[in-house]
């Protein structure tokens, strides 16, 4: 029988042993930053009935959704972790509180072409506020909050959160007669970093037939820079002319004063006028991170403000405050540039025990102690060579072996050997356990991302 030939998919990734590890303890970083500040967890299915999943989709969207039927019934894989959470809170209202704030690890379907760090399957982090009829302003400065000490409790330290309003930039279109294509030259805008000023002053006169007063007028307003403060000053110039564009300048001036209450340093974020979020649910404050030693990437974590997160599934308004981690394309970033903890543990045990007895009762007994004790404990029964044992301990990167012979036995002793320092003990099991608990603390204080 001729074999199929084993493969990945292109745009799917799939870690070994070592970097699984380093994945799930970043995501564990995410769960405990997101419960910290009281959010629930939440997981939607991947698979929905397409009427629901693609209520609001058009465009490059539904071009990029995964769809297929089954039977009678037509499916698709979600595409994002937003949809179905707007589905969720319409459907289990009644149930609710209200702000709900929950997070979601999982992966997304997106069958656009695979590249470099984009990829066809990936995970997203999410977290989002919604409110029942109304919510508060203050939600929109924590979440960025949120983010800036999840990252830092990552390690990442080179990051910047930049803020801004669509309020602010639909009153500045308004002012310049330019309301019915405001969302088109917020997505034209929006490809600044990716073609530069000129280029998308061109587009702005070619492609949406702007004179080039106005175009050289929005680039004027977009390319406003300095400190939050200076940027918020030269913005109260524009004051007075557009209601819109008050209320967005006040909401803005709000957030910037809430992220340093929050204790958001001044340097891990900036008021960006350039920042309007292609989709155009976004209505008040929105959010993009970027990674500053690789602007190249794009933004890693990237969301807004949204007046009714539900409104295709339900008659309720339910606006909400969300943003999202491009996790898998994040990983990938780190993982290329080295920048993923060496030091940090990813072996899938603490100790690793070696019987050197027949009867293997004594081993069973003490790998049942130390997992009770909560050492995460595999016990090695293979008849193999101690060459070969040892091999296999340095191949999963065990931190400490146990040695537990008929002399070990006899005399209540464990024989313990450090792997990184190669020191070997012969303790009671209560020192024995002390030092590997010591040492364990010592290897994961560090965290799972270190900046070069």
């Amino acid at each position: 029988m001729s074999k199929v030939q084993p493969r990945t998919l292109s745009g799917f990734m799939e870690l070994l042993p070592g970097p699984q590890q380093q994945m799930e303890q970043i995501m564990a970083i995410l769960r405990e930053t997101y419960s910290l500040y009281g959010f629930t967890p939440l997981d939607t299915p991947v698979i929905e009935s397409s009427e629901v999943l693609l209520a609001k989709a058009g465009g490059e969207t539904e071009k990029q959704i995964y769809r297929f039927t089954k039977g009678d019934s037509d499916l698709s894989l979600r595409f994002d972790l937003t949809v179905p959470l707007a589905k969720y809170v319409a459907l289990h209202y009644a149930d609710l509180s209200f702000p709900f704030r929950r997070y979601q690890i999982g992966k997304v379907y997106r069958g656009e072409r695979a590249q470099r760090g984009r990829f066809r399957e990936f995970y997203q982090a999410d977290i989002d506020i919604i409110g029942d009829g109304k919510l508060d302003i203050a939600n929109e400065a924590e979440i960025p909050a949120i983010i800036s000490q999840t990252f830092t409790r990552l390690g990442l330290q080179r990051f910047q959160i930049r803020v801004n309003n669509r309020k602010i930039l639909n009153g500045f279109y308004a002012m310049q007669g330019l309301s019915e294509k405001s969302g088109d030259i917020m997505r034209t805008v929006d490809k600044l970093d990716k073609i530069g000023a000129e280029k998308v002053g061109q587009l702005l006169v070619e492609e949406l037939e702007l004179t080039q007063e106005q175009a050289n007028e929005i680039l004027t307003f977009i390319a406003i820079k300095g400190s939050n403060q200076e940027v918020l000053t030269a913005l109260e110039g524009y004051r007075g002319r557009n209601e819109v564009f008050d209320q967005g300048l006040d909401e803005l001036t709000t957030v910037v004063k809430y992220l340093s209450a929050f204790g958001v340093a001044e340097e891990k974020f900036a008021v960006d006028l350039t920042i309007a979020r292609g989709l155009d649910y976004y209505t008040g404050t929105v959010y993009e991170t970027t990674m500053l030693d690789h602007p190249e990437i794009g933004s890693v974590c990237s969301g807004g403000r949204y007046d009714n997160l539900a409104e295709y599934y339900t008659d309720k308004i339910l606006p909400g405050v969300g943003i999202s981690i491009g996790l898998t394309r994040l990983f990938y970033v780190l993982n290329e540039q080295g920048m993923l903890n060496p030091e940090m543990n990813t072996a899938p045990a603490d100790v690793l025990i070696l019987p050197m007895t027949e009867d293997l009762s004594d081993a069973i007994a003490l790998a049942t102690k130390l997992r009770q004790a909560g050492v995460r404990t595999q016990l090695y029964t293979e008849q193999k060579k101690f060459k070969q044992k040892m091999n296999y301990a340095d191949k999963i990167g065990v931190p400490y072996v146990v040695f537990l012979g008929e002399e070990e036995v006899a005399a209540g002793v464990v024989a313990c050997k450090d792997m990184v320092s190669g020191e070997q003990t012969k303790l009671d099991f209560s020192a024995t356990l002390e030092r590997i608990q010591q040492g364990l603390a010592a290897r994961g204080a560090g965290a799972p991302i270190r900046e070069k």
